[in-house]
């Protein structure tokens, strides 16, 4: 994959011929097709490289994730009046089409003539006229009959129905509707589908509480406190935050409520000896030091040296002075003797389907079998290093039965010398699970879907 960014980044499109926020969003939307990056990882190298104006930056950042967001419901649409394969068309015609398609139904900003127009010269300009005539035939009949859509009937196929209309892929909304029944599931997909919120953390190495909340008062920014986490604000307008001189100076890290629960549920002391296993880009690395006050040791690991160089410039920004990083695969790091150990598994990501709406269409059900044995070996490390009466943390942020407490569960069958801790007393008991584990849903608790299991090693 980072060669894939690689080869995008050095790419010279001499022509310029993706000029302007539609064509970029086509470029970067071409690019998603064709290779395994992920989506902000593409937009964020395009937005480095563009000379867009910053209004402009925020509508390309609009477009790319709400096509991605609603595709499912994009491409049902456009297959119904497209003659032919829709998914083998022309990749510029078919994401210039997206791209329109998305701004008729979703922005109110552009007119639908001006998004057809715009997508018909495109196309025109670098497929030639037939190619321009077929994308405005079929824009403009998807126009024409914009109030008379049809989708699955609900009553007939209702999994069908949610896949096309909520635009999630059907074997996830399979899942979910067995599991969790209809109106639960209709409401995951909503919240799924719901644009992002932007969540700040104070960091108290640098200010306070107070101190931030009088900064943001003073640059007019409207916020509100954090639900289930102290340290956290809400911002109620998406801006472009890590510009403001307060980022750079280190008071506050964006990042969800939800990364903020292993850590409080681990209850890190100053002084202790903490193993980070899986630590990059290091947003719970930060909150552990603060929570650490910087005092004691926390071994942050990742296996690859690029994801350690960006964890060390967040940890710099925020004033951590005791984190020792080590580039290393996790499953053959042997030292021993931590108090607290915490392992962010790597997982399919299926509780942050908010913030990166490309996840849904990345992962399939052959996933589960793949990393699943990563986190149990993973799980199984952690507690081989950890000391006897020391504490551990398993924490995912996926809603899946699969990757959390089955895998608590298995762990516990093999290792009698743990027990599981329940986090009522530490947490509001509608974060928690029938077993004590921290469990959120976005449309329950307006944050990732997360989890996190707390372990005591007896002996």
């Amino acid at each position: 994959m980072e060669n894939e960014l690689n080869e995008i980044q050095e790419e010279n499109i001499g022509l310029n011929l993706y000029s302007g926020v539609r064509g970029a969003a086509v470029k970067v939307l071409n690019r998603i097709d064709r290779t395994d990056a992920y989506l902000d990882k593409l937009l964020d190298i395009e937005l480095k490289n563009s000379e867009l104006s910053g209004q402009d930056k925020a509508l390309l950042f609009e477009i790319v994730h709400g096509v991605i967001r609603w595709l499912g419901r994009i491409d049902w649409i456009l297959n119904g009046f497209y003659k032919g394969q829709f998914s083998k068309c022309i990749p510029n015609v078919k994401n210039a089409m997206r791209v329109a398609l998305y701004q008729i139904l979703f922005l109110d900003k552009v007119p639908d003539y001006a998004a057809v127009n715009e997508a018909v010269e495109f196309v025109k300009k670098l497929q030639g006229q037939k190619p321009a005539d077929l994308t405005n035939g079929v824009l403009r009949n998807i126009i024409r009959s914009k109030e008379g859509i049809r989708y699955p009937n609900p009553d007939e196929d209702i999994n069908n129905y949610f896949s096309a209309y909520y635009s999630h892929p059907s074997w996830i909304v399979k899942r979910w509707i067995s599991r969790y029944g209809n109106d639960f599931t209709e409401q995951l997909l909503i919240a799924n589908n719901d644009k992002p919120k932007l969540m700040l953390r104070v960091n108290n190495l640098k200010t306070n509480y107070n101190e931030f909340e009088n900064l943001l008062k003073k640059v007019n920014l409207k916020y509100s406190k954090g639900k289930y986490a102290p340290d956290f604000v809400r911002l109620h307008n998406l801006v472009n935050i890590t510009d403001w001189e307060y980022f750079t100076k280190g008071y506050f890290s964006v990042q969800d409520e939800s990364t903020a629960l292993p850590v409080y549920l681990l209850d890190v002391k100053p002084g202790m000896k903490v193993l980070d296993l899986c630590a990059a880009p290091g947003g719970k690395t930060g909150l552990l030091a603060d929570r650490m006050k910087n005092e004691g040791e926390i071994v942050a690991l990742d296996k690859y040296e690029s994801r350690i160089k960006i964890l060390k410039k967040n940890l710099e920004r925020l004033g951590v002075q005791n984190v020792r990083t080590e580039v290393t695969d996790a499953l053959e790091f042997n030292e021993e003797g931590f108090d607290r150990v915490l392992i962010d598994a790597p997982c399919s990501g299926l509780g942050t389907l908010t913030k990166k709406p490309d996840i849904k269409w990345k992962r399939d059900i052959g996933d589960f079998r793949k990393i699943t044995p990563i986190q149990s070996s993973l799980l199984n490390k952690g507690a081989e290093l950890l000391k006897p009466n020391g504490f551990l943390v398993y924490s995912t942020c996926t809603i899946e039965p699969e990757e959390n407490y089955e895998i608590i569960k298995q762990f516990l069958f093999e290792h009698p010398d743990f027990e599981l801790v329940s986090g009522h007393g530490i947490f509001d008991d509608d974060i928690l699970d029938s077993n004590g584990c921290v469990q959120t849903f976005p449309n329950i608790h307006g944050t990732d879907g997360a989890f996190a299991a707390k372990l005591l090693k007896k002996k």
